[in-house]
């Protein structure tokens, strides 16, 4: 795996996205609660820029009138034509186990070398595969 350094630390705030180019590949870098992922910036559907899409949580109820909302910023919808994805998976909302989209391990290093100087601070770096 190639790591890559795609932002600051602080260039993402919790709640907040970043959509980065790598290789040729859009990718889209959330920050939720303090952790960051990454996935691809392409909707299996019709190839729509899910990563654009309005993010949101889940919404539970045990009983009438009593909701549990939890995991802000966990959904992400395609502005095209509302397919939605965990960010933090990859897999879809309503089939998690056939419709996914690609995911990347990402997080947070001390100490990065850029380049043509070296900068020290806290980067957020995804792990691009094969």
């Amino acid at each position: 795996m190639r790591s890559v350094v795609v932002a600051r630390a602080e260039e993402i705030a919790p709640g907040q996205r970043k959509i980065v180019e790598v290789g040729g590949r859009s990718i889209g870098v959330f920050n939720i609660a303090g952790r960051y992922y990454a996935l691809r910036n392409r909707c299996p559907h019709q190839g729509g820029p899910l990563c654009a899409g309005f993010q949101f949580g889940t919404l539970s109820a045990q009983r009438p009138g009593e909701y549990d909302h939890s995991g802000p910023g966990e959904i992400i919808r395609c502005p095209w034509h509302g397919w939605e994805f965990e960010v933090k998976t990859g897999r879809s909302w309503f089939d998690p186990e056939r419709k996914r989209v690609r995911s990347y391990p990402a997080s947070v290093q001390d100490h990065v070398d850029t380049y043509p100087a070296h900068q020290r601070g806290r980067y957020v770096v995804i792990e691009l595969g094969p």
